[in-house]
């Protein structure tokens, strides 16, 4: 990865579209690491209809003009990108869901893959450099590990809001320690402390506004509970949800008791459908949701489907659960 950086005019560092503290810290991450090997990293971000946490986290950035100076808008990548510039992917690796599909188009012989989600079909064809490890807690956890191989008596050392964003990316991804959690991640999250990280910050970040905190509740309102321990919600027809309000409700409905697996399906918008998907560990909901025409992890997983009635979704989530169930009663049998 230095070795990649240094051959580069400049780097490009981008996420998913509609981020997550994962993403994003795992990017802060990533310009660190640049600019303590002494190259300019830029952080492409399209800063509109945000969720609260990286709302919370970019108001926090005000106070840090060195980083905010480094945040650019989609339009202003395309605009900055040479011929040697590289581009790093972080927490996906499909770039049609990328924070930029048009950077990563122009960039595309020059892309490094960080990600903790197994591969899909969807994949860059020529990457540079890739490291999956679908067995990390999160991405923000590969990136910690990397700051083991950077001079400790860097001039430009990982900062108190870098940190704590990386520690609050690995403590949502694992909801709170309790899932997907290794001795790797705790050696991350006690290193991330021994250099600044806050927990009163993280939690300031993790705060739910009301308007999320009452949509969620409404969904959970909303659950059926099918076949072996799979709670599943369906949203209206006509009424839209935030992805991450909806993947706050299938963690939620985890902690019930019995629930192995638990499926929330919203419109994100009039004309697509998003399945947020949790597990214990029990059902690899990957399986699902990749069926499903999308991907993820064994107990993290989701899916966008376009123009298609919420119902017939819903059809189709319960028949492959069902058809799943009876492949797992066949093995055992």
């Amino acid at each position: 990865l230095q070795e990649l950086m240094s051959q580069s005019d400049d780097i490009f560092v981008m996420g998913h579209a509609r981020p997550d503290m994962d993403s994003i810290g795992a990017c802060l991450g990533i310009r660190r690491i640049a600019k303590m090997n002494g190259k300019q990293c830029w952080l492409v971000l399209d800063t509109d209809n945000l969720h609260s946490d990286i709302q919370r986290l970019l108001d926090e950035i005000d106070n840090y003009p060195d980083i905010k100076e480094s945040i650019i808008s989609p339009e202003e990548a395309l605009q900055k990108a040479t011929k040697k510039s590289l581009l790093l992917m972080l927490d996906l690796s499909k770039p049609s869901i990328s924070m930029s599909p048009e950077l990563y188009d122009q960039l595309k012989n020059r892309v490094i893959i960080i990600d903790h989600h197994r591969r899909g079909e969807e994949f860059p064809e020529n990457p540079m450099l890739v490291y999956i490890e679908p067995y990390a807690s999160s991405t923000c956890e590969l990136i910690t590990e990397m700051f083991e191989y950077q001079s400790r008596y860097s001039d430009d050392p990982i900062n108190k809001l870098e940190a704590t964003a990386m520690l609050t990316g690995i403590i949502i991804d694992t909801k709170s320690f309790s899932l997907r959690t290794g001795t790797r991640t705790f050696d991350a999250a006690s290193y991330l402390r021994s250099v600044g990280a806050d927990s009163q910050m993280s939690q300031h970040f993790m705060k739910e506004n009301v308007q999320s905190f009452l949509q969620r509740n409404h969904l959970i309102d909303r659950v059926e509970f099918v076949g072996n321990g799979n709670a599943v919600v369906v949203g209206e027809n006509d009424r839209a949800y935030d992805p991450v309000t909806a993947a706050q409700a299938a963690d939620s409905l985890l902690t019930v008791s019995g629930v192995q697996a638990s499926y929330v399906v919203t419109h994100r918008s009039e004309d697509i459908i998003g399945i947020s998907a949790r597990s214990n560990g029990e059902t690899n909901v990957q399986i699902i949701m990749e069926k499903m025409g999308g991907g993820g992890h064994l107990s993290n997983a989701a899916t966008q489907i376009e123009d298609r009635d919420i119902l017939d979704v819903r059809k189709q989530l319960l028949d492959l659960i069902a058809q799943t169930e009876e492949n797992n009663t066949e093995e055992t049998d």
